[in-house]
């Protein structure tokens, strides 16, 4: 009889042409923290999902219970107990907290919704997890951090066993994931083992027990967390040493590129500031303090009730990102997979879909030899990693989706790329290829505005950092100068605080 509650035997997936997995065989205990860490491509997904059952393995057996589990679909594992909560929420948002909750499993009277029932319930899941929200809030209505709780209430409100939280830090703010971890030691209390897939090293080291490496579809081995350190795991999952977390050239700034002045919006209160030619400039911020907004004005996609923009010393009219493109700007967004990327298309179209017009003739027919070698071209120079131009955008890792992202717009020359939340879902080898890019696009003179909640990413890839709080500037930091105290405290502003000042 093992001790473990869960455990599979020699996995292996495979795809046509390649290996997912290679005999994994792993075990996982009741109320144990267990991670799975490894770079984009390591096999963590594929894992997942023939836990789940969304997917069977070509060859090897799991167990749950000490019984062997034959063919199932997901449905079939959440009644044992195996629930997932994933990176993509799967939530309506239409509906309220109480009916996404117990969505399928309704108490009816008289044929229709018992909601007085299921809404009772679910203050007693919520009151369980420490969460104070009315269970008939709309979904659509609350935070995403409030919104990856809902995702865990789902999972407790059924009899869970064993829960697989895949990313779960990725959308909260540092109060929120304090919360989370909290949780996730209640349920650890209570018998649970949980399964912790995530690219941020320090958490693993905060709320884990042990830590599995993955690598290249092989299991390489488990360590006990005390036992271990982030140097050591970094040495595995890359097979190499990473000599400099942040690789930062030194450069000298250039003259201005981008001038903002006095930007207004629903969001913004009077936005001044600019940036050089050659220069790395960070947005620091909480939460709502309005980073994403000023990428998005200066974007055009959202719209400014006043403020002016200038270019290379010109005054320029952005009323749409279509502007923005034509005067030199590109933005890789912070959701990639529904902003930046086209997912259900394939690399070579997601590349050259805003070159398009450059490729094609009078007709709007496509040179498709063209396209075919700046697609290659764009390929090659950032590394994509992938079997063909053709493959699909959706089964590319993290950090080779954020590259497709980038490729478009440096077909289009683009002067100032913006980078909001640059590396978020991105493993830790990945990340310094996206440094790296950044750094190579600084040389060659491009304008890089970086957007960033990692104190760490943010401070060690900046020249200079603008703080926001609560939509206005609260103050700026150069390099030298630069610390992670010294943001807190202009980001912790309030509005009262800034008008009493000025």
């Amino acid at each position: 009889m093992s001790e473990n509650i869960l455990e599979l035997q020699n996995i292996r997936k495979e795809y046509p042409g390649v290996v997912a997995l290679n005999d994994v065989s792993l075990g996982f205990k009741k109320g144990e923290v267990h991670a799975i860490i490894g770079e984009n491509g390591a096999g963590k997904s594929t894992f997942i999902k023939i836990i789940t059952g969304a997917i069977e393995p070509t060859l090897g057996e799991v167990f749950f219970e000490n019984k062997k589990l034959n063919k199932a679909t997901p449905a079939d594992r959440l009644e044992l107990g195996i629930t997932a909560i994933y990176q993509e929420f799967n939530l309506f948002n239409h509906l309220s907290v109480a009916e996404n909750i117990y969505f399928n499993r309704f108490d009816k009277q008289k044929g229709l919704i018992d909601y007085s029932s299921i809404e009772e319930k679910s203050k007693k899941v919520l009151n369980k997890l420490g969460i104070k929200i009315d269970p008939k809030t709309l979904v659509k209505n609350l935070t995403v951090g409030y919104q990856q709780l809902i995702e865990i209430a789902k999972s407790i409100s059924r009899t869970v066993k064993v829960m697989i939280m895949d990313e779960p830090s990725a959308p909260l703010t540092n109060n929120e994931l304090k919360f989370l971890f909290d949780i996730i030691r209640d349920l650890k209390a209570d018998g649970i083992a949980i399964i912790y897939i995530s690219h941020r090293l320090e958490e693993i080291f905060d709320v884990c027990d042990k830590v599995s490496v993955f690598r290249d579809g092989n299991y390489l081995e488990t360590k006990t967390v005390r036992d271990t350190n982030k140097e050591e795991l970094i040495k595995l999952m890359v097979n190499r040493e990473l000599d400099d977390s942040f690789p930062h050239i030194e450069l000298e700034k250039g003259e201005k590129v981008l001038e903002v002045k006095n930007l207004k919006s629903n969001h913004l209160k009077d936005i001044s500031f600019a940036a050089y030619k050659g220069e790395r400039l960070g947005f620091a911020g909480l939460v709502g303090a309005g980073r994403t907004e000023v990428a998005r004005a200066i974007f055009g996609a959202d719209k400014l009730n006043a403020g002016e923009i200038f270019i290379e010393g010109i005054k320029v009219s952005i009323n749409n990102p279509e502007d923005a493109i034509k005067f030199g700007i590109g933005l890789i967004p912070e959701d990639r997979k529904h902003q930046g990327a086209l997912l259900h298309l394939s690399i070579k179209e997601n590349i050259s879909y805003a070159y398009m017009r450059k490729i094609a003739n009078l007709l709007g027919i496509i040179n498709d030899k063209e396209e075919e070698i700046i697609v290659k071209e764009q390929i090659n120079s950032l590394k994509v990693k992938t079997p063909s131009a053709l493959q699909l955008v959706k089964n590319l890792s993290g950090g080779n989706q954020q590259k497709v992202v980038l490729a478009k717009w440096l077909l289009m020359k683009s002067k100032i790329l913006i980078f909001d939340e640059p590396t978020r879902g991105i493993d830790v080898g990945a990340k310094q290829e996206i440094y790296n890019l950044m750094n190579e696009l600084a040389l060659m003179g491009k304008v890089i505005i970086i957007i960033s909640s990692e104190m760490p990413e943010l401070i060690g890839c900046s020249d200079r950092i603008i703080v926001m709080s609560e939509g206005k500037i609260t103050g700026e930091l150069i390099k030298e100068n630069i610390t992670q105290e010294k943001i807190l405290e202009l980001a912790s502003i309030t509005e009262e605080e800034q008008n009493a000042k000025y």
